[in-house]
């Protein structure tokens, strides 16, 4: 196993050996996603980041390859970054770079299985399937410990990772991230859906209406106008691929999820929450905060909803980079509230 470019390098770099990432299908005319998407792969280069496709070990007749940026020799301290559902990692990680790096830690940004360029033939839908493929990612990168920061979906895999492999994970930040929902919450209108398949509606868009609603409820102020050119754009280029396999992994994520299942990670963990989150209420904030003890500290956002990362970049960026410079002080213990 090895990471190899994925992409021909910047100008004046050897050519390595190349393994092109999955292209996305082309659109007719022009596509301000497509376009969007160019512009935020640049925001990476500039960063000083590459893309890299680790194909992993698999049973004969399967396939999975992890996509991620890094910078070329990641020496200093790796922070993994691991996204919600959604478009790609570099949608959701770009306002981030250049605070982490400046900060003197090393970003490590997987697409996780089924999004962006990274895929799997194997059946598995699981958490624990995409922690175990993350930390083999790792491994091929030649990155040993780690502190890892999950959004949302992104969270479950990196409390996971956590809870496996806590010789390697040595912080943990969940921003927006409710581990500790349970199947039943559904049914008792914690949530704004009723049951995994409207969850699967709401988080897998195929149609404009979609979309609004999701937006809308992820974030406090959305966009006044949202018209259905861009929003179907938007589907064909970031949302049309694996449809299926996002859908088994919610379905994966949530049926028969109980709190007791949950194990207790030791790792000090911060958990961040937009104030106004509709997808993951407060209640779930305080129930993982409950769970973990005087290991964990939340700080909430406000004036933000599920979306803090990206409607509130700059605050959370902050957060984080200021909860890893912390970390570097032994005399600074994790007890007490924050509120931003």
């Amino acid at each position: 196993m090895a990471a190899i470019p994925a992409e021909a390098p910047a100008p004046g770099l050897p050519s390595p050996p190349m393994e092109q990432p999955r292209r996305r299908r082309p659109c007719a005319l022009f596509s301000f996603a497509a376009a969007r998407d160019r512009f935020l792969r640049h925001r990476f280069f500039s960063a000083g980041m590459r893309p890299f496709s680790v194909r992993l070990p698999s049973p004969a007749g399967t396939s999975t390859v992890v996509h991620l940026w890094a910078p070329p020799r990641p020496a200093r301290r790796p922070v993994l970054l691991l996204h919600g559902f959604g478009a790609s990692a570099t949608w959701q990680w770009a306002p981030y770079l250049r605070s982490l790096l400046a900060a003197g830690l090393d970003p490590i940004v997987p697409d996780l299985l089924f999004f962006g360029a990274s895929s799997s033939t194997l059946p598995e839908r699981s958490e624990t399937f995409q922690a175990r493929t993350v930390k083999a990612a790792m491994d091929g990168m030649g990155v040993r410990r780690f502190a890892v920061v999950g959004v949302s979906y992104g969270g479950f895999v990196a409390y996971r990772m956590a809870a496996m492999y806590p010789e390697a994970v040595e912080r943990v930040v969940l921003v927006s991230s409710g581990v500790c929902l349970e199947e039943q919450d559904l049914g008792a209108g914690l949530f704004p859906v009723a049951d995994v398949g409207e969850a699967a509606e709401l988080l897998v868009p195929r149609r404009p209406a979609e979309v609004r609603r999701l937006v809308k409820l992820t974030f406090v102020r959305p966009p006044p106008v949202m018209p259905s050119y861009f929003l179907k754009d938007y589907i064909n280029v970031m949302g049309s691929d694996h449809i299926q396999e996002k859908t088994e992994l919610l379905f994966s994520l949530i049926n028969e999820r109980k709190l007791s299942d949950l194990p207790k990670i030791r790792q000090p963990t911060l958990i961040v929450w937009g104030e106004q989150d509709q997808v993951f209420p407060m209640e779930l904030a305080h129930r993982l905060e409950r769970h973990l003890g005087d290991n964990s500290r939340l700080v909430v956002v406000k004036n933000a909803g599920h979306a803090a990362n990206i409607e509130k970049s700059k605050e959370v960026c902050k957060i984080i980079v200021d909860y890893f410079q912390e970390s570097a002080d032994p005399s600074v213990s994790m007890g007490g509230r924050q509120i931003k």
